[in-house]
């Protein structure tokens, strides 16, 4: 059988001692805090077959994948070798990549909606559509869920095997882009790009326009959120971001000012006073937490808050927040969490906000590798100075 290239994760099953396994992982090995279980994680460039489809599948000749914050996480350690990532994952033998374009190269006995050769991206949640929460409308919350790079071999590699029920057409990109290249490209930020969507305005209900929005965290699900919610009408995005490439990045893709939160407290500053000169005095109407450091941002999101305002997490904290909910009732104050990208329309609709230039993801495109660079790609993106690497195969 025909080989391919790949990078695949190996990791140690290992319980930590007071991590209490629950039935479904123990029959499933997909844990739902890969941290205390997951151990030693190890990225390697291999060969491997080519996987065989099955009726209701597409085989997608991969042509970009980009690496996710997700995907440093799960190949970063802490010092007893307690891979960082906190989330839902089975990391014995993987390929990984979630971010996924390339050709339908060929498709399954039943697949209908797709011909060889269009060019196509990938959800990476893989609802059944069977339990009840994705009967309920519910799909990211699925049951029974599986994750493409996460939980089964996703696409840093030169095909991937995928249910044809994930995959969303992007033809129409080859009328926008003139070079094929950068159509796929922008076809593997989609599903970032709908992260961010989901959380906006899925989860948390969206805003309305003029309203003020601040941002914590601007890689690239922060950096899609500036440029939807400019879409959506804000009449001010104000980023948080330490690292200096990510603020000019942030500019670009429209945020209206950029602050270093630790040179405002590094000068014996308050974030949320800064907040507070931006918006009037009143707050914001919606925070984004997309940077992870949770534990940090929320007493200044607490603090600044507008009436009626929202603070959405969509950045998975490392370990608990403490939270002063005692300044959330008097403002009538609300906190979102948001997983995934699944679902009322998401995908589509950053596909047509895509397509009527509304919002323009090819600018946060920082390099390229090839896959048997993949590795050097990694640990470049490591150094979070970069916003989106593509990976080549």
């Amino acid at each position: 059988m025909a080989k391919m290239k790949a990078l695949k994760l190996s990791s140690k099953y290992d319980p930590k001692k007071g991590y209490r396994l629950t039935e479904y992982e123990l029959t499933t090995k997909k844990i739902w805090d890969s941290s205390s279980v997951w151990r030693y994680p190890k990225l390697d460039l291999v060969e491997v077959k080519i996987p065989e489809i099955g009726p209701r599948d597409i085989l997608m000749k991969v042509r970009s994948c980009g690496i996710c914050g997700s995907d440093l996480h799960i190949v970063e350690y802490d010092d007893e070798g307690y891979m960082l990532y906190p989330g839902h994952a089975r990391l014995e033998n993987i390929i990984l990549g979630h971010e996924i374009s390339g050709i339908v190269a060929e498709k399954g006995s039943e697949v209908v909606d797709f011909k060889v050769g269009d060019y196509v991206t990938t959800e990476e949640m893989t609802w059944c559509g069977e339990c009840v929460a994705c009967r309920n409308g519910f799909p990211n919350q699925c049951e029974r869920l599986e994750e493409v790079g996460i939980t089964y071999d996703g696409g840093f590699a030169e095909y991937l095997k995928v249910p044809a029920k994930l995959c969303w057409n992007i033809n129409g990109f080859k009328n926008i882009y003139r070079e094929e290249e950068l159509v796929f490209d922008v076809g593997a930020t989609i599903e970032p790009n709908s992260v961010a969507y989901n959380s906006l305005f899925e989860r948390g209900q969206g805003i309305r326009p003029g309203q003020r929005v601040v941002i914590f965290g601007c890689g690239p699900i922060g950096l899609f959120g500036i440029s939807q919610l400019k879409a959506a009408g804000a009449s001010k995005v104000v980023v948080f971001e330490p690292g200096e490439g990510r603020r000019k990045l942030a500019l670009e893709m429209g945020a209206d000012k950029v602050f270093d939160p630790i040179i405002i407290t590094g000068s014996g500053n308050r974030v949320e006073d800064v907040i507070f000169d931006e918006t009037a005095g009143q707050g914001a109407d919606l925070f984004l937490e997309s940077s992870g450091a949770t534990e940090i941002n929320m007493p200044s999101m607490l603090n600044s808050l507008n009436v009626n305002g929202k603070i959405i997490l969509v950045a998975w904290p490392p370990k608990p927040v403490p939270t002063d909910f005692k300044k959330m009732f008097p403002r009538a104050a609300q906190i979102y969490c948001s997983m995934g990208h699944s679902g009322n329309g998401s995908f589509e609709n950053v596909i047509r906000l895509i397509s009527a230039g509304m919002i323009h993801p090819e600018k946060i495109i920082t390099s390229r590798y090839k896959i048997t660079d993949g590795l050097e790609a990694m640990e470049i993106a490591k150094k979070r100075e970069a916003a989106k690497i593509i990976i080549k195969p």
